[in-house]
């Protein structure tokens, strides 16, 4: 798919890897939909970007709000033909703390908003995609989901959010063949330790030994370049069913 013909909605596109992906998209010739919960920092992407980019305040495990960013994306710019899922939430608790056990809310949402907000924007994507017509490729679409290299080593506090991002990575590949028939690609990217928000109150000392631990190149990675990938993916069309490492080669340990 060429990205001049690109119509995408990208979830968690207020910031990080999703303001990334809408931006560059944008730049190669995308319309872009953005959704986020963060309706401030929604408007000034979207402002930056210009006439090609549209904002809508939402919550990805609401079946109306994505419903709604759909609409917005088909009635703005056309038949939408790219979902980027990058909307997402971690925290680091102990299954056993100082304050005992881990708290199954916290367990929950973060279940809710990173796997089932993920299957959510897919399903209902997939669906309006499936309704247009398919390139002379037989194409339709292409989804590309967020995951974490914390799917394959979760660290200590890390059991709700790897059990989420494990359940993107396990829910990849039986996706894409449910939707080969409809011409419609998936694909997920696991990234490493990348500078994004979540990165962004630690002191600085500490970004740069996280940094180190990489590899090579030895340093956090950037939005750019996952949004470079993301690209990549849906320039490809051979990519589908994958789960790509992102990383710099990194292997957390259980330290």
């Amino acid at each position: 798919m060429r990205m001049e013909e690109v119509i995408a909605l990208v979830t968690g596109g207020a910031s990080g890897l999703g303001a990334a992906t809408a931006t560059r998209f944008a730049e190669q010739g995308a319309k872009i939909v953005i959704l986020d919960r963060d309706a401030e920092k929604g408007c000034e992407v979207a402002a930056a970007i210009g006439d090609a980019a549209r904002f809508t305040e939402a919550d990805v495990t609401s079946e109306s709000d994505v419903q709604a960013a759909l609409d917005l994306a088909a009635g703005e710019f056309g038949a939408l033909n790219v979902l980027v899922n990058c909307a997402g939430v971690g925290l680091a608790i102990r299954t056993i703390g100082s304050r005992g056990a881990h708290p199954l809310d916290l367990f929950e949402t973060v279940i809710g908003i990173n796997l089932i907000g993920t299957f959510n924007a897919i399903r209902l994507a997939a669906a309006m995609m499936s309704a247009h017509p398919a390139s002379e490729g037989g194409e339709r679409g292409v989804i590309i989901n967020s995951a974490s290299v914390a799917a394959f080593e979760g660290q200590i506090g890390q059991a709700a959010y790897a059990a989420s991002k494990g359940g993107i990575v396990g829910m990849t590949l039986p996706i894409a063949r449910d939707l080969a028939r409809n011409g419609i690609r998936v694909c997920t990217i696991a990234p490493g330790i990348f500078d994004t928000p979540l990165l962004g109150s630690l002191p600085q000392a500490v970004r740069d030994s996280l940094g180190e631990q990489v590899p090579f190149p030895s340093r956090l990675g950037t939005p750019a370049e996952y949004a470079q990938l993301a690209q990549q993916i849906v320039e490809n069309e051979m990519l589908n069913g994958e789960t790509i490492r992102l990383d710099g080669a990194l292997r957390m340990g259980s330290t």
